[in-house]
């Protein structure tokens, strides 16, 4: 691998991996489409790092009050204070908790022979079959236009509310997340590590937003629930790498230039998705996600049938 393509892996994982249109599933379709039947696993740790690297340097200040709130949960429960007592910021770190529980699903065993979950998305994410990203990207765009058309209600209840100067009756968007939302997130999130296709920010948020959270407050738990899920992954794959001799096939240089790009093109995605949020643009990822799940569902659906790749000609 060179610098070229090096840069060029990182700019497009840092681009997808935080806007709500699934890196995964743009990963595995561009591979579909140059016939690629494997790439490097332990390259595409390092460029998990570099996006890992971008919302920490995003959310550091977040992030770092945090883990603070953290210790003083520690704290209050050896000194048996009650939960009640807990500051926004706590209760945030209880939910991040929380929203990350729906992820030890991975390990449950879905057949015999002790194949588990983890297994079931590693075979889709290596299938040859496009139909799956296919319909995981139209998914992304229903969960897209169901959760902003919810925003965009409640902030229009919440609106009519105060200038009639009620509260009864009137759907408002929330600033704080309580169990039942960050497990429903939480679930979307499992569901987004198996389907390829199936993004993960844009599941978290378009969830989030369904239960009624504020936009801003749904984008920024979904970043943060992020870290942890992004870092055990990485760790995970990057023991296969070591197992299969893959972290010993690139040089140092491409390495560096593609975490390099992916934490800069990372950290300029999350602004741009945050602005998109801001100004209702979220039609654009909604159009796009549906227009492209639409055609790759067709193109996979007619492959199947004819038990051929369109693209490159060899069976699959």
């Amino acid at each position: 691998m060179n610098i070229f393509d090096a840069a060029i892996q990182g700019a497009v994982q840092g681009i997808t991996e935080f806007l709500p249109i699934s890196s995964s599933g743009h990963l595995l379709i561009s591979q579909h489409i140059l016939g690629i039947s494997e790439n490097n696993l332990f390259f595409n740790v390092m460029l998990h790092i570099g996006t890992l690297v971008a919302v920490i340097a995003f959310y550091y200040k977040r992030i770092f009050k945090l883990i603070i709130a953290f210790f003083e949960i520690i704290k209050d429960i050896i000194h048996g204070k009650s939960k009640k007592k807990f500051n926004a910021d706590k209760n945030f770190v209880i939910m991040v908790i929380v929203g990350l529980l729906p992820l030890l699903l991975m390990f449950l065993p879905v057949a015999p022979g002790a194949v588990d979950v983890k297994n079931l998305a590693e075979n889709l994410s290596d299938s040859n079959y496009i139909v799956i990203p296919g319909i995981s990207l139209l998914t992304t765009g229903l969960l897209l236009y169901i959760g902003t058309q919810k925003d965009k209600k409640s902030s229009k209840d919440n609106t009519l509310g105060k200038l009639k100067n009620f509260s009864g009756g009137v759907s408002t968007p929330k600033g704080r997340i309580n169990v039942y939302d960050a497990l429903w997130i939480g679930l979307s999130q499992f569901f987004a590590a198996i389907f390829p296709g199936l993004s993960r920010s844009g599941s978290t948020l378009s969830v989030g937003m369904i239960r009624g959270i504020n936009k801003q407050t749904a984008l920024d738990y979904s970043f943060i629930l992020g870290i942890p899920a992004v870092m055990a992954a990485a760790l995970l794959e990057l023991k296969d790498a070591i197992e299969t001799g893959s972290a010993y096939e690139i040089g140092i240089l491409p390495i560096i230039v593609g975490i390099t790009v992916s934490a800069v093109v990372g950290f300029l995605a999350i602004k741009l998705f945050k602005w998109f949020l801001n100004t209702e643009k979220m039609w654009i990822f909604i159009l796009y996600v549906t227009l492209i799940g639409g055609i790759i569902t067709i193109i996979g659906v007619i492959e199947c049938l004819m038990g051929v790749n369109l693209f490159t000609g060899m069976r699959i």
